[in-house]
């Protein structure tokens, strides 16, 4: 099936790292991080894993669940965190999905078969509490995630979730941001907006970030 941002992403129940995983009941009222590797024991996703579990505190922080998955089966993964652990400095802190029957795989569409038609290509969903998809990312096999990016989205979509913005190209956290065009009413603004902003254009406004 093809997921598009805003739609229900699929329930599902599979093996893990961790024990069986009911993925709503696990998720809970978290936002979540599902991304996927074409196969165990092979460098760049071993690179990604160990560099995930260093920001777990990063995550955490921001009520984020981290959920890996490779359609490798579970004695596999069960070895391979060694090595991750061995080669990137770091103990492996959060499940990897065993999914050899392709079941996640196949709901979340994350076999793209004019790359490969065996692995999954390098997949990321970002989950809200709602079980709503707000992001997808894929990435080729032979290149590895930017994951300060995908916490940088993250951090855009609890901000903006939050109050009347957007943010601008490159945001970071502390960065100015943009009142959203909709928002008109001069009163309201001043409200919502106690620091003030600066109208570059009627339709570009900017102020510091309201939640600092």
């Amino acid at each position: 099936m093809t997921l598009r941002l805003g739609d229900i992403v699929p329930d599902f129940t599979q093996e893990s790292t961790a024990g069986p995983i009911h993925f709503y009941d696990w998720l809970g009222s978290s936002w979540g991080v599902l991304f996927s590797h074409p196969k165990d024991f092979t460098p760049v996703c071993t690179t990604e894993l160990g560099y995930t579990a260093k920001l777990k505190p990063e995550f955490d922080k921001r009520n984020v669940k981290v959920l890996a998955l490779s359609v490798d089966p579970l004695d596999s993964h069960t070895r391979w965190v060694g090595d991750i652990e061995e080669t990137q400095g770091t103990k492996l802190n959060y499940p990897i999905l065993a999914d050899s029957d392709r079941k996640v795989a196949d709901l979340y569409d994350m076999i793209h078969p004019n790359a490969n038609d065996t692995f999954t290509v390098r997949s990321v969903f970002v989950i809200d509490p709602n079980k709503k998809l707000r992001l997808t990312l894929t990435y080729p096999a032979s290149t590895g995630r930017n994951f300060d990016e995908i916490l940088r989205v993250i951090d855009s979509l609890q901000l903006t979730d939050g109050y009347s913005v957007a943010t601008p190209v490159n945001w970071q956290h502390g960065d100015d941001v943009v009142i959203v065009p909709a928002l008109q009413d001069p009163d309201v603004i001043k409200q919502k907006f106690p620091k003030g902003y600066k109208a570059l254009k009627p339709y570009l406004r900017m102020t510091p970030q309201p939640n600092l």
